[in-house]
């Protein structure tokens, strides 16, 4: 039996294949790149594979007994093109189609997807649990919302499918929107939060991510959908002040009027001056917890890494690559 990552190359790919390596496991990457990146041990297969394209997922050779992750997406943490409905629903949505039918007819019936909590979009109550309503609020979470219906749909073919929606995902290699976060503290200068900083904002650590896919595997992928964050996560003043202290910085934590900070950031969106996409500040301001009981109780799971741990180490990643 092996395992193929799709977008094996990227963040939480790259770590799932170092972990299955570790456990004597045959794990084969799939990704756009022409070769492995050389944070995974050269031990795994490769093959350069574009799913938007069937033809090059019918010609990775998996066989009945092979388990495939879906990792491959495209997400904000590069430059977003002007036609974001499409840009995310090529990869996300067709790219997922493309796959399942191609293995499908191969006759591999396991398979595990990653989409995102960004499904939900505003909370209706807390915690989110993964029974909450999906209204996402931009053609990211939409395309991952119309990928887990044909999940579904795929499930009722007789395919076993385990879906998992995580938080913002951080660790080594990934910062992203923390970056700006990052230069405020280091200049000394005030921080401001969207609102007023009470509300809680959840994270999940590609170290959690990783382990709860093994779970999953090991209990051989359940036909369920499951939230991936952290536990008890602090709210946003504590979380920056922690960053702050660990910085041996003097910034201030600043709260602003939340409706009003969203409405100047959708307007610079919308003029092409993007600060922060919508999908990542309409949220910004609202408690949001997701509901991670079922996972713990379902998968023998538990988050090792909190919220404050997270955030300062991504800080002192972010120090030593400036240097």
């Amino acid at each position: 039996m092996k395992y193929y990552i799709f977008g094996g190359n990227g963040f939480v790919g790259s770590f799932l294949a170092n972990a299955l390596v570790d456990r004597g496991c045959e794990a084969v990457v799939c990704d756009l790149h022409t070769q492995l990146s050389q944070n995974i041990n050269p031990k795994c297969e490769y093959y350069q594979v574009d799913i938007r394209d069937v033809a090059k997922i019918n010609a990775c050779p998996i066989a009945e007994s092979d388990i495939v992750i879906n990792m491959a997406a495209n997400q904000y943490h590069t430059k977003v093109p002007k036609n974001r409905e499409e840009y995310f629903h090529s990869v996300n949505t067709v790219g997922t189609q493309n796959i399942l039918s191609s293995i499908f007819q191969k006759g591999c019936r396991q398979y595990l997807m990653f989409t995102t909590d960004m499904t939900y979009g505003k909370p209706q109550y807390l915690p989110v649990d993964t029974h909450h309503p999906q209204n996402p609020f931009g053609p990211y979470g939409k395309s991952k919302k119309e990928c887990e219906k044909i999940c579904f749909e795929f499930r009722d073919k007789g395919m076993n499918i385990t879906i998992m929606r995580p938080r913002m995902i951080t660790g080594p290699g990934r910062m992203g929107i923390l970056v700006k976060l990052f230069k405020l503290i280091d200049w000394n200068l005030p921080v401001p939060t969207i609102g007023n900083g009470k509300n809680h904002y959840q994270m999940i650590s590609v170290y959690d991510c990783v382990s709860a896919i093994l779970c999953a595997i090991d209990k051989n992928l359940p036909n369920k959908e499951y939230n991936l964050g952290s536990k008890n996560p602090p709210d946003i003043r504590q979380l920056l002040k922690g960053v702050v202290k660990t910085a041996g910085k003097h910034s201030i934590i600043i709260p602003t009027p939340g409706k009003l900070v969203k409405f100047v950031l959708g307007t610079l969106d919308k003029c092409g001056m993007t600060l922060m996409y919508p999908e990542q500040f309409m949220i910004a301001d609202e408690e949001y917890v997701l509901d991670i009981s079922e996972t713990e109780r379902d998968l023998d799971w538990h988050p090792q890494y909190n919220d404050e741990d997270m955030l300062q180490e991504a800080y002192k990643i972010y120090e030593s690559n400036r240097k």
